[in-house]
C-alpha cells in the first residue's frame, strides 16, 4: 500500500530519501496492526472464556459461583490501558523507544503462548480465572506502552505515515470478525476455535516485532530519525551558547564533554563517533529548531482540540458499540441468517468500515486541522447513540422502535463506523503536525493517553445507555 508520489527518484527536491517499494508505509500498516490484532482476537474467544467458567446445572440447579468473566475482562483491560499510556507520557523520557517497543511485543507474544498453552490444560475455575484476568491486565499494559511508542515513532515521518498506522490498526478488526464468521460456517468446538484465535495473534506478533527491527536499516525511515535526533544535539549546542557562562561550558565540554556522540569545537557540534569524517553541524544559533524540547503541559496547550477529539470520538463509539449493537435483533427469526445476522451486519461491518475511514485519510483529509467545522463534526457523532438506541434492540416495544428493518441498522452501522474510523484518524494525524518534530513523541504520548481515556469513558457510559433499551 503506498501512498507517497514519485517513487523513481531516490531524493526528493528537499534532500530527504524516497521510500522506495513503500517499504516504511508497509511496515507501520503492519505494525499498526501488531498493535490491535492480539487483543481483537482475544475478544472473539469470549464464548470459550464463558464456556470453561460457566457454573454447572445439575438436576436444574445452578451449582457454583458466577464469574461474571465479560464485566472483569472490560473492567481489567480499560484500567491498564487508561494507567499505562498516562504512564507512557513521562516513561519515554527514562527508557529508550527500542526498549519500549521491542519489550513490549516480546512480553505480549510470552503470555499469547500462555494463553493458547491454557487452552489444553485442565484447570480449577478459579486459578484459570486469574491467570486469565491477570494475563488481561498485562497484555493492555504493554500494548498501551506499544501504542504510545509507535504513535510517537510514526509522527516524526510525514503525517500521511500516521495514517496508514491507524489504518493498519482498523484492519486488524476485520481479522477477528472473518474469524467469527469461519467459526460458525466451520462449525468446529470452541476449544479447538480459541487455540487458534491464539496461535494466529502469536505469529502476527512475531511478525511485528521482525519488521520493527527491519525499521531503522531503512534510508527513509532513518533520515526521518536521524533528523529528530539532530534536534536534540542543536538544543544542547543552543543551551551552551545562552548560558551566562557560555564560553566557559564551551571550554569545558571541548575537554571533558561529550553530547550524543558530540563534541564542542569553536561554537559548533562535531561528530565524534569513530566512523569516518567529523560531520559538523551549524552553529547553535543558526540551526532550525534548536530549542529545547517543550514540556508536556506546553504541547498539550497546543493539541487539545485534538486530544479532544479522539477522546470524543472514542467516547461515543463505545457507548454503544458493542453493548447496544449486539443486542439488536433480526426481522427474521428461524432462519440462517439469523446465526450470522450479528456477525455480519455488527462486527464486519463495523470493522471494515472504521478501517475504510481510517485509510480514506490518506487520500482525503477534510476539514483542515485548523477550522472549528471539524472538532464541530466529532461533536455531531453523538446522533448515533439514539439512532443506535432506537433500532430493533431485544423486539422492545418501549421505547419504539423507528429502525425495525436489517438494513436500516446495517446503514446506520455503516456511517456510524466509517465516522468513527475517518474522526479518530484524522485527530492523531493533525496532531503531530501541530507541533515541531522535537515534540513529536511527546505528542504520541499524549494523544495514545487521550484515546484510551475515550476508551475508558465510552465503556463507562455503556451501562447507563444499556439499561435505558
Amino acid at each position: 500500500m503506498c501512498y507517497l508520489s514519485n517513487p523513481v527518484k531516490m531524493k526528493t527536491s528537499k534532500g530527504a530519501p524516497v521510500d522506495r517499494g513503500c517499504a516504511v508505509g508497509v511496515i507501520f500498516f503492519i505494525l499498526g496492526m501488531g498493535t490491535l490484532l492480539p487483543w481483537n482476537f482475544f475478544l472473539t474467544a469470549t464464548k470459550y472464556f464463558d464456556d470453561r467458567l460457566s457454573p454447572a446445572v445439575i438436576n436444574g440447579t445452578v451449582v457454583g459461583k458466577e464469574f461474571y468473566f465479560s464485566n472483569w475482562m472490560t473492567l481489567l483491560s480499560q484500567l491498564p490501558l487508561l494507567l499505562f499510556t498516562l504512564l507512557n507520557s513521562f516513561l519515554y523520557q527514562w527508557l529508550s523507544e527500542r526498549v519500549r517497543v521491542a519489550g513490549s511485543l516480546v512480553f505480549i507474544l510470552l503470555l499469547f503462548i500462555l494463553t493458547a498453552a491454557l487452552v489444553m490444560v485442565n484447570m480449577e475455575k478459579d486459578s484459570f480465572f486469574s491467570v486469565t484476568m491477570a494475563t488481561i491486565w498485562f497484555i493492555n499494559s504493554f500494548g498501551a506502552i506499544l501504542q504510545g511508542s509507535l504513535f510517537g515513532l510514526v509522527g516524526q515521518l510525514p503525517g500521511k505515515y500516521s495514517a496508514v498506522f491507524m489504518s493498519g490498526q482498523g484492519l486488524a478488526g476485520t481479522f477477528a470478525a472473518v474469524a467469527i464468521l469461519i467459526t460458525i460456517a466451520s462449525e468446529v468446538d470452541d476449544r479447538s476455535a480459541a487455540l487458534g484465535y491464539f496461535v494466529t495473534p502469536c505469529v502476527g506478533t512475531l511478525i511485528t516485532l521482525l519488521c520493527y527491527t527491519l525499521l531503522p536499516r531503512l534510508e527513509f525511515a532513518q533520515y526521518y530519525f536521524d533528523r529528530s535526533r539532530r534536534h536534540e544535539v542543536q538544543t544542547e549546542m543552543e543551551l551552551l551558547q545562552d548560558a551566562p557562562s557560555g564560553k566557559e561550558h564551551v571550554e569545558n565540554c571541548k575537554l571533558n564533554g561529550h553530547t550524543n556522540g558530540s563534541v564542542v569545537e569553536n561554537g559548533m557540534a562535531v561528530n565524534s563517533q569513530p566512523n569516518g569524517d567529523a560531520e559538523k553541524l551549524r552553529p547553535a544559533e543558526q540551526a532550525e529548531g534548536g530549542e529545547a524540547k517543550s514540556s508536556v503541559m506546553q504541547v498539550f496547550r497546543k493539541i487539545w482540540v485534538m486530544a479532544f477529539c479522539v477522546t470524543f470520538v472514542f467516547t461515543v463509539t463505545l457507548s454503544v458499540f458493542p453493548v447496544v449493537t449486539v443486542a439488536v435483533k433480526t426481522k427474521h427469526h428461524g432462519e440462517t441468517w439469523e446465526r450470522y445476522f450479528i456477525p455480519i451486519c455488527c462486527f464486519l461491518v463495523f470493522n471494515v468500515m472504521d478501517w475504510f475511514g481510517r485509510s480514506i485519510t490518506s487520500l482525503v483529509q477534510w476539514p483542515c486541522k485548523e477550522s472549528r467545522l471539524f472538532p464541530a463534526l466529532v461533536v455531531a457523532r453523538v446522533v448515533f447513540i439514539p439512532l443506535l438506541m432506537m433500532c430493533n434492540v431485544d423486539d422492545r416495544q418501549y421505547p419504539p422502535v423507528w429502525f425495525p428493518a436489517d438494513w436500516a441498522f446495517a446503514l446506520i452501522m455503516v456511517l456510524f463506523s466509517a465516522s468513527s474510523g475517518y474522526c479518530a484518524c484524522l485527530s492523531m494525524s493533525y496532531a503531530p503536525q501541530l507541533v515541531k518534530s522535537k515534540d513529536c513523541e511527546t505528542v504520541g504520548a499524549l494523544m495514545t493517553f487521550f484515546l484510551a481515556l475515550g476508551l475508558s469513558l465510552g465503556a463507562a457510559l455503556s451501562f447507563p445507555i444499556r439499561l435505558l433499551v
